[in-house]
């Protein structure tokens, strides 16, 4: 099996005899990933953010109404 792995980079160090990487290589490690990202523009963000709040109020009214309905079953099964 090949491995797909880039290369290793002059930040990117091995880990210390203890298993574990010093506090500084691990931030360095961070925003070299963080500067990886693509992030999105105010537009996708803004679109991003009304489908995902559509989609919750939608769950919540859905579940709400299973719920009341199942509440009013109960009470017309058990009084």
């Amino acid at each position: 099996m090949t491995e797909t792995r880039s290369p290793s980079s002059s930040s990117e160090r091995r880990p210390t005899k203890e298993g574990r990487t010093s506090l500084p290589l691990f931030f360095r490690q961070v925003i070299a990933e963080l500067r990886k990202v693509i992030w999105p523009t105010r537009d996708q963000l803004v679109t991003y953010f009304m489908v995902v709040l559509v989609f919750v109020l939608f769950m919540i009214a859905y579940v709400s109404l299973l719920d009341y309905g199942f509440n009013s079953a109960m009470f017309q099964i058990f009084g």
